[in-house]
């Protein structure tokens, strides 16, 4: 189906991936960081809701507590390319975690509203570092036929965490409201703790090891990695060759080879990028901006708001229907994981995407008739809990783990780590901004408004995906940055076509 040759990893592999259980391992303890940012959104929407009793604080203070750990995490993803570069992608999972957990305890023992503010900035910071370097640590460490699966976890634990997060809001609500809000925030330092003694077992990144030149300690990890020597030694071939390109590249410098290789100078190749390199760009940033563009975290941050204009009143059944809105998000998350690596990216990224603009635009019909009549039905409070949790799932089944694959993926070794810290950076940015004003504007042209805005961004993205992100499935990492040069363009897209169809085609069967 695919116009181009076959990669080497793919060669080495059987008709059927077989799933490595050392990688399958070192993908879940580089991933058990998002968990934690994960639980902090799922009990922050119920926190909140006693924290504005005890600290007696306004709307716009709300808005700025719950969107200040996003806004603050762009200063860790920001940070996390270089900090990664310069001493590896495992110990920067570690700084994650330990700044976190400097986070959590400012928060669960906040004694005013600006310490609490204090321990969301600093937990934001650790949020940023994790939400970059974990993806990119996994996408390194990979086999290019289970690389989509594995590079989901992020997106799966953090989906797990929101869970755990909604099931101690429900669990700690009856406490007294000054001592519930502090177990829900300040228990994540617990976690923390236990996130970073696990990493310490992990192996650093083969490809990062190459990058510093210890190639024999990249092959030890490869050997564990890989299905057989064979397969360990081809992939070792594809990172070292991918490496001397740069350290060979015509437009380095006399001396700058080992500089490029040890990432500096990578800032500037990122601002005045090559063609190649500003689709890439293009692709990586435009996904992680629709990714928060869609509203998914806000939704999930304000959804007792929501349900409470709908006309669910008791604090326990908001905080009830956000765990079953948990329960669908985890579970298609799931579901996308398991499937990534035989239905491809862009598929499942299309069918989630255009799920959203249909589940958004229902929610967006439902608040519209809410507002309007005194007695509130059951049946147009279902549609929207219906509705909520449909655009939650569709978001976990594309854009929530499509996101952190894709964009850890498709830049070349020498530029991964910052460049997906560039494109992190951005997703921070958005889900901040969006996190800090969806209150806002909800009142100026209502939730129902606000959910047909959302529906529209979902439309754009849906036509931005189909354009211009290729699929990566099945390619090593070195292959991958073929598919955003000039040559064979047309039928690159005439396969993607065909892909596309099938599948779709298949799920209609």
């Amino acid at each position: 189906m695919e116009d181009t040759a076959p990669s080497m990893e793919s060669s080495a592999s059987p008709s059927r991936p077989q799933l490595n259980k050392y990688a399958l391992a070192c993908a879940i303890l580089a991933s058990t960081n998002s968990i934690l940012l994960g639980y902090d959104i799922g009990v922050m929407s119920g926190a909140v809701l006693y924290i504005k009793d005890v600290f007696k604080i306004s709307s716009v203070q709300e808005e700025v507590l719950v969107g200040a750990l996003n806004v603050f995490s762009l200063i860790g993803s920001l940070a996390a390319g270089k900090t990664s570069d310069w001493i590896g992608r495992r110990y920067t999972i570690i700084l994650a975690a330990a700044t976190f957990f400097a986070g959590a305890l400012l928060m669960g023992l906040a004694p005013s509203f600006p310490f609490l503010m204090a321990g969301r900035v600093v937990a934001g910071i650790g949020v940023g570092y994790a939400l970059m370097v974990a993806p990119v640590y996994t996408a390194e460490l990979s086999p290019a036929m289970t690389r989509g699966f594995l590079s989901s976890f992020p997106e799966v634990f953090i989906n797990f965490g929101i869970l755990l997060g909604y099931i101690f809001n429900y669990a700690l609500s009856s406490l007294p409201p000054h001592i519930n809000w502090r177990l829900m925030l300040g228990i994540a330092a617990v976690p923390a703790v236990a996130i970073a003694l696990g990493v310490l077992t992990m192996p650093e990144s083969p490809r990062w090891l190459v990058m510093k030149g210890k190639l024999d300690e990249a092959k030890r990890v490869l050997r564990k990695t890989s299905q057989s020597e064979e397969e360990a030694n081809l992939r070792l071939q594809e990172i070292t060759k991918a490496s001397s390109v740069v350290t060979t590249s015509p437009n380095s410098s006399p001396g700058s080879s080992n500089a490029n290789l040890h990432g500096r100078g990578v800032w500037k190749e990122l601002l005045m990028p090559s063609k190649p390199l500003r689709r890439i760009l293009l692709a990586a940033v435009g996904i992680n901006f629709f990714m928060q563009a869609s509203g998914n975290d806000a939704v999930v941050y304000y959804t007792p708001e929501v349900f409470r204009a709908a006309g669910i009143r008791s604090r326990k059944g908001l905080v009830g229907v956000t765990v079953i809105m948990g329960i669908a998000k985890t579970s298609f998350v799931l579901v996308s994981a398991l499937f990534l690596d035989q239905f491809g990216r862009r598929p499942l990224l299309l069918l989630g995407s255009i799920g959203m603009v249909i589940s958004l635009s229902g929610l967006g019909l439902g608040s519209k008739f809410l507002e309007h009549v005194t007695q509130k039905p059951i049946w147009a409070i279902a549609l929207c809990v219906i509705a909520v949790c449909a655009d939650v799932s569709f978001f976990s089944i594309g854009l929530g783990p499509i996101t952190w694959v894709y964009s850890s993926e498709i830049f070349p070794t020498r530029l991964r780590a910052q460049g997906t810290s560039l494109a992190v950076s951005v997703n921070r940015l958005v889900s901040g901004v969006v996190s800090m004003t969806f209150l806002s504007i909800s009142r100026k042209i209502s939730f129902g408004g606000m959910f047909f805005v959302l529906a529209g961004i979902m439309v754009l993205a849906t036509i931005f995906f189909y354009f211009f992100l290729p699929e990566t499935k099945g390619k090593s990492l070195e292959e991958i940055g073929a598919l955003f040069e000039d040559k064979d363009d047309q039928n690159n897209s005439r396969v993607r076509e065909i892909s596309d169809r099938q599948f779709f085609k298949s799920i209609c069967i």
